[in-house]
């Protein structure tokens, strides 16, 4: 798979403002149901909308109709959220890098079940970075390299099952081949010691958040 960035606007409470500036020149857009008000207020153009279409207003979609947006639309009752739709579609077109721009209000339910969808197995294959608000989340498998400032703070948090091997360097609290299981605080509020940290694991996925953003991301 290609590199290339692919973005994908999520519905809900709106991204935060900065977050357009995490967005490559050029990148493709995807925009899940209300995603498509959030993404033409960060002044991004979609290539293609998705969803149900029973949040996102009719003044956005006429909009983007005309601007030429392709709207994909499914039923209400669905057994998938538009995100996870919007991701499915992201995967489809075949980039290898995923970045979620999403807020951080609104339903927990609809928070919680966005950041375990982003370390679905069905997603092994795509490097998922997202924009949460004002976090940035990481999806780690193997190894990934994300940027940071010292002092900043990233917590590491394993997903569907326990990560195993976990390795760090940059943080200041080192790991050294260690196991974080699903819904084990271990590995809240590790510390940045340099602008760049390292993270491997050997088996299992991480979820590495950043609470404080800015526009930074990962390399």
């Amino acid at each position: 798979m290609s590199k290339e960035v692919m973005v994908v606007v999520a519905g809900g409470d709106p991204p935060a403002p900065q977050a357009a500036l995490a967005v490559p020149l050029g990148a493709r857009v995807i925009a899940a149901d209300r995603g498509l008000d959030h993404a033409l207020a960060l002044g991004l153009e979609v290539e293609i909308a998705v969803g149900d279409f029973d949040s996102a207003s009719r003044e956005a979609v006429a909009r983007a109709e005309a601007r030429g947006t392709r709207i994909v639309r499914h039923p209400a009752e669905k057994d998938a959220t538009d995100l996870e739709l919007a991701l499915d579609l992201a995967l489809s077109l075949g980039s290898g890098r995923i970045l979620v721009l999403a807020g951080d209000g609104g339903r927990l339910d609809h928070l919680l079940a966005t950041l375990l969808l982003l370390g679905s197995s069905r997603y092994e294959s795509v490097e998922i970075d997202a924009l949460v608000g004002h976090a940035r989340a990481y999806v780690v498998r193997g190894e990934r390299a994300i940027e940071g400032e010292a002092g900043d703070l990233v917590s590491l948090l394993a997903l569907h099952g326990p990560a195993e091997g976990v390795r760090t360097e940059g943080l200041a609290y080192v790991l050294e081949g260690e196991t974080l299981d699903a819904g084990s605080s271990r590995g809240v509020s590790n510390v940045f010691v340099a602008d760049m940290a390292a993270i491997t694991l050997e088996r299992g996925v991480l979820l590495a958040v950043c609470p404080e953003s800015g526009a930074r991301g990962a390399k």
